[in-house]
């Protein structure tokens, strides 16, 4: 039985989500098709614009992409206090970047409006907007839809692109996070598509790792590293992106036998920080890839995703 994208998302248990997006068609959403010899490697770009383009505008913020030839993966974190925060101008700029506004809002902005009753039904849009921006659901529409009419488009054909419904995976702490990452950026290692993360195009890491040749330390649409939680830094990903590409390096060594060379035996900062070892680790990653689960956490986060979504049992990946 299909379960309700209510029961998969819940602010109140984690903001942390892994999706996975993937083409209904044969044909391929990106690379090229060995049956007809067309390339689509094009839309690769098509998408990677797309989710940068709405992670500015959604109170999303998208920690990690893979595009791949006929799937994406997105991990993201629901920034809803952020969304809370906007004051109603902000909320309809964000909004109109990608959307019309009604005539009723252009008065509401102009302050034209002279009935309290438009002026109320104006705000109860607004607030409709502002849920909407840290709505998961209503993003990878945005994203899906948009490359669809264009697929669609240049195949000159009608139907279908995506599946029906993304696939969500709710992740209960840090090392659900580092775990999701971790498989999203090594995806076309994974797929011996490139050989190393920095060169594989089209992922949140060889993103960030090209902003660093431009001293931007962190890519525009990309959540940014802040490190520890507990050193008052601002909001962002809870780890430091240094020891994050160092264990993305050593994980891919170990996850691929054909993959050359070795690291040097230290251990990246993270793993202690996380209190698993390097043996757990690639245990958890090799896990993630073949018992695909809704919820992913410790044991303790489980049992409490589990009370606040008033269930029985609970589909979940221990880590």
């Amino acid at each position: 039985m299909t379960t309700a994208r209510s029961q998969l998302i819940s602010h109140d248990v984690t903001p942390y989500y892994h999706c996975v997006s993937r083409c209904v068609r044969r044909s391929f959403l990106c690379g090229e098709d060995e049956v007809t010899g067309r390339c689509y490697e094009h839309r690769r770009e098509w998408l990677e614009q797309r989710i940068l383009k709405l992670a500015d505008i959604y109170c999303i913020d998208v920690c990690a992409y893979a595009i791949m030839s006929n799937h994406y993966h997105l991990v993201v974190h629901i920034n809803r206090p952020k969304a809370e925060s906007l004051s109603s101008h902000e909320v309809i700029e964000r909004w109109q970047k990608e959307h019309k506004l009604p005539k009723l809002i252009e008065g509401y902005i102009g302050q034209q409006l002279t009935s309290k009753a438009e002026i109320k039904y104006s705000e109860q849009i607004i607030q409709q907007w502002r849920e909407r921006l840290y709505s998961l659901s209503w993003m990878m529409k945005e994203i899906n839809v948009e490359i669809a009419r264009q697929a669609n488009r240049e195949d000159a054909c009608t139907g279908h692109f995506w599946e029906s419904r993304f696939k969500s995976y709710a992740l209960l702490d840090e090392a659900a996070l580092l775990t999701a990452m971790t498989y999203t950026d090594l995806n076309p290692v994974r797929a011996e598509i490139a050989d190393t993360p920095e060169n594989s195009e089209y992922t949140s890491l060889k993103k960030r790792l090209d902003s660093l040749e431009e001293n931007q330390p962190t890519p525009g649409g990309l959540y940014a590293f802040v490190g520890d939680k507990e050193q008052n830094k601002p909001d962002g990903i809870p780890f430091r992106l240094i020891d994050y590409m160092e264990w993305v390096d050593w994980i891919g060594r170990q996850i691929r036998e054909n993959k050359r060379g070795h690291i040097d035996n230290h251990h990246p900062t993270i793993l202690d920080r996380l209190s698993y070892n390097q043996t757990e680790a690639l245990n958890l990653i090799t896990n993630f890839e073949r018992k695909r689960r809704l919820w992913i956490g410790s044991l303790r986060h489980l049992t409490f995703a589990k009370h606040q979504l008033n269930k029985s049992r609970i589909d979940g990946l221990i880590v």
